[in-house]
C-alpha cells in the first residue's frame, strides 16, 4: 500500500478538538476526505470524491472490528468522540480490498479506548 492509501488520526491528534459527532473529527484531517454538512442536520462523509447518482456514497464504518450501518441522518451519534483511540481512513482499492464491495466508497476504521483494569 502507498502512504496515501491509508491515513491515521491518533488520539493525540484529536485531543482538544471540540466535536459533537465523530464525523466532525475527520474534517481537515486527511487529504481526499470531504465532510459535508447537510441541510437536514446530518453529516455526509465522502472519500476521494467517490460518488454515484444512484447509490450511497458513504464509506463503510468499522468500529472495534465490527462493520456498522451508518445513516447520514444519525451518523455515529451513539459513539462518544472522546472514546476514540484512533481512526484509520482507508482510501483506495488496495487498502479496502479485505472489505470487498462494502468498502467501495472507502472505509473508516475506528478503534475506541477500552476500559482498563485498575491496579490493586
Amino acid at each position: 500500500m502507498t502512504a496515501s492509501a491509508v491515513s491515521t488520526v491518533s488520539a493525540e491528534d484529536l485531543h482538544g478538538i471540540p466535536a459533537a459527532q465523530v464525523e466532525e473529527l475527520l474534517e481537515g484531517r486527511s487529504a481526499g476526505v470531504q465532510v459535508i454538512r447537510l441541510s437536514s442536520g446530518g453529516i455526509s462523509v465522502q472519500i476521494r470524491g467517490r460518488s454515484s447518482i444512484y447509490g450511497d456514497t458513504e464509506p463503510l464504518y468499522v468500529v472495534d472490528g465490527m462493520p456498522v450501518e451508518v445513516t447520514t441522518r444519525h451518523g455515529l451519534s451513539w459513539l462518544n468522540p472522546g472514546d476514540i483511540e484512533r481512526i484509520d481512513i482507508l482510501k483506495d482499492a488496495s487498502a479496502t480490498a479485505i472489505y470487498g464491495v462494502r468498502g467501495a466508497n472507502g472505509v473508516v476504521v475506528i478503534t475506541t479506548r477500552h476500559g482498563q483494569r485498575r491496579p490493586d
